[in-house]
């Protein structure tokens, strides 16, 4: 078996054309700059490529592989200069009768049955070539379709305030998706605001799959999160497997934000502009009063848990935090660059080299914040509201640019 490092929810910005996909997202975010970021500095195996349905990332698709530069392979997927591997997905947002929205991540093995997803869905979605568009389905109709070509859906970031299954449509999946649909769900995603405690607080989930994925919006930002999946090689079907814990594949690592760095962990209030620090569940604010605020990941998840503490099942692999280089306090543009360019990749330097070796790259001061990210022991200020929580260590005052 093979450990493939696997960040499955990555953005496209532009297309090859210039035509605007993911508004929120980097220019240079394209088809091809993703798969060579991954490649040359990231270090990143298999990348989950979330806007593959618009027209037009189709047609640069189209362009890479007539060009030699992408091949499809026997097991789903397209394989980067025979390197990268990256899976075909669509992310949607569907509505429920009540009002309520949320996103969902289809994933499909070939080029044909992702073109047959999109030509079903151009005629649900008012605008199929931007990213992340509303679809006149509800998820449980979402599910179908996309089981109906052979894709894996899962829901994507679950307990974020906004779209999402648990943070603004239901308290258990039932309430949305049929039961053949749950039993289906081979995953859900944590969103950067939760990790494995706090989602393994709710029973229903303890036979799916945890993906931390990065949702990246420019290429520094992948693998910010990701997954490590012990699989024989990089494919769909491998994939699949390993998320179904099947004939021996699996995810055997999760590496994520510590939670409190993700700008919905806690309890916001939009009329006073206040964190709530409370213990949590934090459902109104304790400053102004008000009612009506923007509910954190860690307060819904305490709302509607099973249990007080974590039960984790069996198979649940460990979750590492981690903290990407580009977001530790005092490594710039310059110190980026000699990291990389002498360990190669930003997954060597964040788990592998030494503080010794850092140190004679980068200096005394900014190992030291390499080592404490790496060991979880950067003191941290909770985010909330749409504001990403942030380092207050004496070496790391500067607000986290995390987005």
């Amino acid at each position: 078996m093979l450990q493939i490092i696997a960040d499955l929810h990555i953005h496209i910005g532009r297309s090859l054309s210039g035509r605007p996909i993911k508004i929120t997202a980097a220019r240079d975010l394209t088809f091809a700059n993703i798969a060579k970021e991954c490649v040359m500095r990231k270090g990143i195996d298999l990348a989950g490529i979330v806007d593959c349905a618009s027209p037009a990332v189709i047609s640069d698709i189209e362009a890479l592989l007539a060009s030699g530069e992408m091949e499809e392979l026997s097991g789903g997927g397209l394989r980067f200069r025979g390197k990268t591997t990256v899976l075909l997905a669509s992310e949607l947002e569907t509505a429920e009768a009540n009002g309520s929205a949320s996103h969902h991540i289809s994933y499909f093995p070939t080029f044909a049955q992702l073109r047959d997803f999109s030509r079903t869905m151009s005629k649900l979605v008012s605008n199929l070539e931007l990213s992340s568009q509303r679809c006149r389905l509800s998820a449980r109709k979402l599910w179908e379709i996309t089981h109906s070509v052979g894709g894996l859906f899962v829901p994507a970031h679950a307990f974020t305030p906004h779209k999402s299954v648990y943070g603004t449509c239901a308290r258990r999946l039932q309430e949305i998706f049929d039961s053949r649909a749950v039993a289906d769900l081979p995953a859900i995603e944590l969103g950067l605001s939760a990790d494995t405690d706090m989602a393994d607080r709710l029973a229903e989930l303890a036979e799916i799959s945890f993906l931390t994925n990065s949702d990246a919006h420019s290429l520094p930002k992948i693998a910010r999160e990701y997954n490590i999946l012990e699989i024989e090689e990089a494919t769909f079907a491998e994939v699949a497997m390993a998320l179904r814990r099947q004939k021996g594949r699996r995810i055997i690592a999760n590496y994520g934000l510590d939670p409190r760095l993700g700008k919905y962990h806690r309890t916001h209030c939009p009329g006073c502009n206040y964190i709530v620090p409370d213990p949590p569940p934090a459902l109104s604010c304790p400053r102004c009063g008000l009612d009506k605020v923007v509910k954190g990941v860690l307060d819904r998840l305490t709302e509607i848990a099973d249990w007080e503490e974590p039960h984790h099942p069996s198979h649940r692999p460990p979750y590492h935090y981690q903290v990407p280089l580009q977001f530790l306090p005092g490594i710039g543009a310059v110190s980026l660059g000699k990291l990389l360019n002498r360990f190669g990749t930003e997954m060597a330097v964040l788990h592998r080299v030494s503080q010794e070796e850092i140190e004679r790259t980068v200096g005394s001061k900014l190992a030291r914040v390499v080592i404490q990210a790496r060991e979880g022991s950067l003191p941290l200020q909770a985010g909330g509201g749409g504001r990403y929580g942030r380092a207050v260590a004496a070496a790391a005052e500067t607000q986290m640019s995390l987005l």
